[in-house]
């Protein structure tokens, strides 16, 4: 990690007052984390929450030693990674019936002053806390999940936590109201909101390869109320797959139906060309039935598909070029915003309560509930942005504003816990 630029970027962050302290705390022994992240390798969302907490690390705990236990073993995700933060150390192992049996997770533990919980869609990585706080009893904390189900073992893993930040408010209250006695519980954004990695070179070679300029183009992203994760390779029951998929096909065309007369809107007005992209790599099986071939032709015309998987990088690259994106995802929708991209989050009733992050960082107007709204808002609202851009990349910097600021706040306050430790 570059410590010089980031300890002088802290220092800029946390105020002038926070400086003294600051310097006895750097004085003190190197703190190393143990950093469990990194949960499906087949959506980005989940791929870009590791990135995203290492640059909060990087900028507000940057002379500590991370180790990264990802969920996954992907080599291409790690090489991203390692490319990006090349004193980043990347262990591998699970937990089974409660025990470890990687030797080099076991040697990274006795090592790591602290464990660290990345976000997610919940405290995915529990069996590894429980783990952590029954070997070696060192301290741990949470940062940036989204909690709705507690039972016991999860209220005792939050009791004893240092700190729980949810990137949910409704979570946060959830928390509140199971009196969970964690040392500092509050609101802290999806890591991705954080995540500043970039491809540009494959990016720009798709752009360059279908003749896209630089905002001027849209991109879009579709889902399907549930994710069919036996196509991903869960092993599912036949019962479990029936109901899903019958979800799926009461409200798949309908759904995507309100996302293409926007696109129908966009094409029209405006001439210009659309993306469709996947933010979990099922969606590429999804995109022409749903999205593409359904347009009238004159509007088919302008739309071009990213035909192959990818990662956050690139997205973001690619993100950063556009004039805005529409998506049934969190995530690519958060991608976006970092980059400085007009969004909009078409939220499915399914897809749980995290999509309360999107109110509570002040964009309550680029997120659309989407039983209760209709095709032409959402092309109404997406002309808005398009007809006067600066009004909402003005906006859009509001928000931004908003959660740096609170990224200030909590990671201050993780950084004295770990430090303190």
């Amino acid at each position: 990690m570059n410590r010089r630029k980031h300890l002088k970027q802290l220092m800029l962050l946390a105020g002038a007052s926070a400086i003294p302290s600051f310097r006895l705390l750097a004085a003190a022994k190197p703190k190393t984390i143990l950093l469990v992240s990194g949960w499906q390798y087949y959506n980005i969302g989940d791929i870009a929450h590791t990135p995203g907490l290492l640059a909060l690390l990087n900028t507000f705990l940057p002379e500590t030693k991370v180790i990264l236990w990802p969920g996954h073993e992907v080599r291409s995700i790690d090489k991203m990674l390692m490319d990006n933060y090349p004193d980043l150390q990347i262990v591998k192992g699970s937990v089974k019936d409660g025990n470890v049996e990687s030797e080099e997770v076991i040697r990274a533990a006795e090592t790591a002053d602290f464990m660290l919980h990345g976000s997610g869609p919940s405290m995915v990585a529990q069996s590894k806390l429980q783990w952590w706080k029954d070997r070696y009893k060192k301290p741990y904390g949470i940062y940036g999940i989204t909690l709705e189900d507690i039972n016991p073992a999860r209220r005792e893993l939050l009791d004893n936590a240092a700190f729980v930040y949810l990137r949910d408010t409704l979570s946060e209250k959830n928390l509140q109201e199971n009196n969970i006695k964690a040392r500092s519980i509050g609101f802290a954004p999806d890591a991705t909101f954080a995540m500043d990695l970039r491809n540009n070179v494959d990016a720009v070679n798709f752009m360059n390869r279908h003749g896209l300029r630089r905002k001027q183009f849209l991109c879009v992203v579709t889902r399907l109320r549930k994710t069919p994760y036996y196509q991903l390779g869960s092993n599912w029951s036949p019962e479990r797959i029936r109901e899903v998929d019958t979800l799926n096909d009461q409200h798949k065309e309908a759904d995507n139906a309100k996302m293409r007369e926007a696109i129908v809107t966009w094409v029209r007005q405006t001439g210009l060309p659309v993306v469709v992209c996947p933010e979990m790599s099922y969606q590429l099986s999804i995109m022409d039935e749903l999205v593409i071939n359904p347009l009238p032709p004159d509007v088919r015309s302008h739309v071009i598909k990213m035909d192959r998987y990818w990662f956050c990088d690139e997205a973001a690259s690619l993100y950063a070029n556009a004039t805005a994106v529409i998506s049934m995802e969190c995530h690519s929708p958060i991608i976006a915003c970092y980059n400085n991209t007009p969004a909009f989050y078409l939220r499915q009733p399914q897809d749980t309560i995290k999509g309360q992050m999107w109110y509570d960082v002040g964009l309550k107007d680029w997120v659309f509930e989407i039983e209760e709204t209709t095709g032409q808002e959402i092309a109404s609202r997406l002309m808005e942005v398009y007809d006067d851009y600066p009004a909402a990349q003005r906006k859009l910097e509001t928000a931004m504003d908003y959660v740096r600021n609170i990224y200030r706040e909590t990671m201050l306050d993780v950084r004295n816990r770990i430090m303190n430790s």
